[in-house]
């Protein structure tokens, strides 16, 4: 009887293990044949049998698997491939592009800490938008993290929620598109993907006078106002002001004040599936710069911590996370051709353009830039 049991045991465990493994390669061949149908399989039908937890564990193991084995077989790093060849910001306005100086451990590469210019018909001879990458992990020369920066004087920051994310499942849903208004009369600069979905901690969104989600203390807070100025602060409660236009809210913050306090200890037990803070993914967020511009960041292969330094490199005093892994984290450069149409690229190869799902409608929430 006892041999019995302890066959059992063993016939369990091996099938659990079988199942794991098998999720891990289904997982796999998903995001490398088909990104898009692997995260909308992974949200959609994974997480709800699974579980958050077990389903953040798979995760963990897949990323972390590839990220040694681009460990093992990089020979070292290379240049971004961007989708237009833009020239270098020549003065770069009220932004700061001075170049960003490259670490003395890595070789440095084409245009690395180097401020491109990225040109738009809507300014056809002012830098409103440019853009470079660092890499912030010198054990990671692969890892590289491309840094956008607006000037947050002739450009306005706006917010959308989703249609489903992050408020449908207390019961209210957004519009999910830039308004129609700035769409038609030839506004819109750029749209990037907003924060977590729902489940991964229910962090606060407020848009005008709707509350989607209502706002949590110890949280990292994007706070956008009706005159074109945006904050970034540790919400505790305080009075945020007057004129907001929106609030955002997206796991601890990552930099305040100049101090990376993403590597505080009391700020990993706030994080919305805690395990995120220990996979090397893609990742993206957002910071303030000391001249109160916008830095959105983007790269493969990176933390929580990475993050927050490729940000902190760029002139962040103030930065919090936004969306991670392959398909959600997205960035779309829109040039407007008259009549309500557009022309949109992704910034860079292996970011996914989501102007489609910007301007007709998208279930999750994201930022757009516009001209004032």
């Amino acid at each position: 009887m006892l041999k019995k049991s302890k066959f059992n045991i063993k016939k369990t465990a091996l099938i659990i293990i079988t199942s794991i493994l098998g999720l891990i390669i289904v997982l796999a061949l998903f995001i490398k044949l088909d990104t898009q149908a692997a995260a909308e399989f992974t949200d959609n039908y994974l997480r709800p049998i699974f579980g958050n937890k077990n389903v953040v564990t798979l995760e963990k193991v897949f990323y972390n698997t590839s990220d040694k084995i681009d460990q093992l077989t990089s020979q070292g790093g290379k240049s971004p491939s961007y989708t237009e060849t833009d020239q270098i910001a020549p003065t770069g306005g009220d932004m700061d592009v001075n170049p960003i100086p490259v670490n003395a451990k890595l070789i440095p590469l084409k245009n690395e800490g180097v401020w491109l210019w990225k040109k738009l018909n809507i300014f056809p001879s002012q830098e409103v938008l440019a853009y470079t990458f660092v890499r912030p992990d010198t054990t990671r020369p692969y890892a590289n993290v491309t840094l956008i920066q607006a000037d947050i004087g002739p450009l306005m920051l706006g917010d959308v929620a989703g249609t489903k994310q992050p408020g449908t499942p207390i019961g209210n849903p957004g519009p999910g598109m830039v308004p129609s208004n700035i769409v038609q009369n030839g506004l819109l600069v750029a749209a990037f993907n907003g924060g977590f979905q729902y489940r991964d901690g229910g962090y606060g969104m407020i848009v005008g006078n709707k509350t989607y989600l209502p706002l949590k203390n110890n949280l990292g807070t994007l706070v956008g106002y009706t005159n074109g100025s945006i904050k970034i602060v540790n919400y505790l409660g305080q009075d945020l002001g007057t004129n907001i236009a929106f609030i955002r809210q997206n796991c601890p913050i990552l930099i305040e004040n100049g101090i990376l306090e993403v590597s505080n200890p009391q700020n990993h037990a706030l994080w919305g599936r805690t395990d995120t803070t220990d996979i090397y993914t893609w990742r993206s967020g957002i910071g303030i710069t000391a001249k109160g511009n916008l830095l959105y960041a983007v790269g493969n292969n990176i933390n929580p911590t990475t993050l927050a330094t490729a940000l902190k490199m760029g002139g962040a005093i103030n930065a919090i996370q936004l969306d991670i892994n392959p398909f959600w984290v997205r960035f779309s450069v829109f040039n407007y051709l008259g009549n309500g149409n557009y022309s949109s690229t992704a910034l860079m190869n292996g970011v996914y353009n989501g102007a489609k799902q910007f301007l007709g409608g998208y279930q999750k929430d994201f930022f757009f830039l516009y001209k004032k």
